[in-house]
C-alpha cells in the first residue's frame, strides 16, 4: 500500500484520477448472471380410482430479448405424467388474471394434484389449513403448466428491464406467448396437443396470445378455455359512462338478489327468472339508456319499476342514480338493511359491512373468506413439497391494475389514431379463422360480479365466426361465482366439462 502511494504522488492529478478509475473498473465486480431456480420432484394423485404418476418441476425461465440479453425470471410449475410419450400427450398451459394474481388459485383451487379445502360460503380462516389429493384435476387427460406472468408468483424483472416493460395488455400477450414457445422447444412438446387456460383477465390474455402465438411462433392451439372471462374494458366496466356494460349486468345483479332472496313474488327457478331479466335488459332498459334525455317520463318509470322488480334494489336509489350503478354500490346496497355486504368476486357471499352508510364497499367478504387457507397451503406445498428453497415471496397479488396500459392494437386495426383499450375478442375471432380446427370453452358461474355472465354472452354474440366455426364455442354455465370451483358441485361439473373438452 505505501509503495502505490508514493508512487500516485510522484504523477500529475490528471493521471492519478485516471488510474484510480481503471483500478476500480477492474476491481469492480462482474455483474452476477441471473440463474433459473429449477426444482424437480415426484408425485401421485389419484383420480377416478386412478394413480397416476408425475414429475414436477417448480421454476423459473430466464427470458432474453433479441440482442441475447436476460430481461426477466419467468416462474411456472410443471406437471408430466411419467411413462408416457409427450409428444402425443395434451399439454394445458394456464394463468389466473388481475393483472397481476398469481396462479395459485387455479393451482389450488381446481387444476393441480392437489387442492385447498374450503368450506363453501364458510371462513376458511383458522389454521392448520387442509390441502387434500385432488381427484377433480386434470392431470388425467393432459400435462400441466402453471404461469405466474412477471410481477406475480417469482416473476419478475431482471438485468436492465423494467416493470413496464410487461405490464400492460400488449406486453403480457407478448412475453407470455415468448414463453409458452420458449418452454414448447425446451420440453420437446412441438408435437404435443396443446390447450391455454385463463380466467378472468386471462380471458384478454388468452384472446391476445392465441393469435400471437400462431402468428408469431407458428403455434396452433387445439383449443383455449376461459374461466370467468374479462374479454372486453368496454363490455365489462359498469364504472364508467360506458352503457353497454350497465346492461351486460343485469342478470348477474338479477342472480344475487335472487340468491339473497331480497326480489318480490321470487320463483323457484333461478333460470327462468334470469330469462326474464335479460329480456328486460336487452328490450327496456337498454333502448332507454340509449335515449337518454330523449326518453319520455313514462318510459323511464316503466324502467324504473324492472329495476326494482329484477335487482332488489328500490326503483327511487336506481332514479337518484339516473339508472346507472357498477357492482361495488350494488353490493353495498343490496343487503344495506341487514348490515351486509354481498361479494364481488362471488355475490353468494356476505359478509358485515364495515360502513352501513358507505356508497361503495370498503372489502369483499369473499377474498378473506378463501384467501388465508389459499394462501397458506400454497406456500406450504411449494417449499415443503415441492422443494422450492428461497427467502424470495411468492408474489399472490399485486396493484400491477393500477399502472396497466390498457390499449391494445387489435387486428385489422388502422394505424392512424390512438389505439382503442382492449377487447381481444377481436384478435380471438381471427385465431379461430385461421385456424378452424380450434374450439373455445367458456366457463362461467352466475353469480360472478367482477366478469358478469351479460358480458361474457355479449362477447360471445359479436363473434364474426362463419358458418361451422360457431360450432367450435361451447359456453357452461355453473350455481358458483368467479372461481366456481370452490363450489362442490360446481367442481365436479367444472371438472367433467373440462376433460370432455380435452381430446
Amino acid at each position: 500500500m505505501t509503495h502505490k502511494l508514493t508512487f500516485w504522488l510522484s504523477l500529475p492529478l490528471m493521471m492519478v484520477a485516471s488510474l484510480a478509475l481503471a483500478e476500480t473498473a477492474e476491481e469492480a465486480p462482474a455483474a452476477k448472471p441471473v440463474e433459473p431456480m429449477h426444482f424437480e420432484s415426484r408425485g401421485n394423485v389419484r383420480i377416478e380410482g386412478k394413480n397416476i404418476d408425475y414429475t414436477a418441476t417448480a421454476g423459473t425461465l430466464i427470458m432474453k430479448d433479441d440482442e441475447g440479453k436476460p430481461i426477466a425470471e419467468f416462474g411456472y410449475t410443471a406437471y408430466v405424467q411419467r411413462g408416457k410419450n409427450a409428444a402425443e400427450r395434451p399439454i394445458l398451459f394456464a394463468y389466473n388474471g388481475g393483472p397481476g394474481s398469481a396462479s395459485l388459485w387455479l393451482h389450488m383451487g381446481i387444476l393441480g394434484p392437489v387442492r385447498t379445502v374450503v368450506e363453501d360460503l364458510g371462513y376458511a380462516t383458522e389454521g392448520p389449513f387442509q390441502r387434500v389429493n385432488n381427484e377433480y384435476s386434470i392431470l388425467d387427460k393432459a400435462d400441466l403448466v402453471m404461469i405466474d406472468p412477471v410481477g406475480t408468483g417469482f416473476s419478475r424483472p431482471v438485468g436492465e428491464a423494467e416493470g413496464k416493460d410487461f405490464w400492460g395488455v400488449d406486453p403480457d400477450i407478448e412475453s407470455v406467448s415468448k414463453f409458452i414457445a420458449r418452454y414448447v422447444s425446451d420440453n420437446g412438446r412441438w408435437q404435443s396437443p396443446k390447450y391455454l387456460l385463463g380466467e378472468s383477465y386471462g380471458g384478454i390474455r388468452s384472446g391476445g396470445v392465441a393469435y400471437k402465438l400462431l402468428q408469431a411462433h407458428n403455434i396452433s392451439l387445439n383449443g383455449v378455455i376461459l374461466v370467468s372471462p374479462y374479454m372486453s374494458f368496454v363490455a365489462g366496466n359498469a364504472g364508467v359512462e360506458i352503457d353497454v356494460a350497465q346492461v351486460n349486468y343485469i342478470t348477474t345483479f338479477a342472480a344475487t338478489a335472487w340468491f339473497h332472496n331480497v326480489v318480490k313474488d321470487r320463483p323457484a327457478d333461478l333460470q327462468t327468472f334470469l330469462q326474464q331479466a335479460e329480456a328486460f335488459a336487452i328490450n327496456e332498459y337498454a333502448p332507454v339508456l340509449y335515449k337518454g334525455n330523449r326518453a319520455t317520463a313514462e318510459e323511464r318509470q316503466k324502467v324504473l319499476a324492472g329495476m326494482e322488480r329484477f335487482t332488489g334494489i328500490s326503483a327511487d336509489y336506481w332514479d337518484r342514480a339516473n339508472l346507472r350503478i357498477d357492482e361495488s354500490r350494488f353490493a353495498q346496497e343490496l343487503l344495506r338493511s341487514r348490515g351486509q355486504v354481498v361479494g364481488r368476486i362471488d355475490s353468494r357471499y356476505a359478509g358485515i359491512a364495515t360502513n352501513g352508510i358507505a356508497e361503495k364497499m370498503n372489502y369483499d367478504p369473499y377474498f378473506p373468506s378463501v384467501g388465508p387457507a389459499f394462501a397458506a397451503t400454497f406456500n406450504d406445498y411449494y417449499r415443503e413439497q415441492l422443494g422450492v428453497k428461497t427467502d424470495r415471496t411468492y408474489v399472490i397479488s399485486g396493484g400491477l391494475w393500477a399502472d396497466w396500459d390498457n390499449s391494445h392494437r387489435q387486428p385489422g386495426a388502422s394505424d392512424w389514431g390512438p389505439q382503442p383499450v382492449a377487447n381481444t375478442g377481436v384478435d380471438l375471432n381471427y385465431a379461430m379463422i385461421q385456424n378452424p380446427n380450434m374450439r373455445l370453452l367458456v366457463q362461467q358461474g352466475y353469480y360472478d360480479l367482477a366478469t358478469p355472465l351479460g358480458a361474457t354472452q355479449y362477447f360471445l354474440d359479436h363473434m364474426k365466426l362463419p358458418g361451422k366455426l360457431a360450432d367450435n364455442i361451447s359456453l357452461k354455465l355453473y350455481e358458483a361465482g368467479h372461481m366456481m370451483y370452490v363450489h362442490p358441485d360446481s367442481m365436479a361439473q367444472y371438472r367433467k366439462d373440462l376433460a370432455e373438452f380435452i381430446r
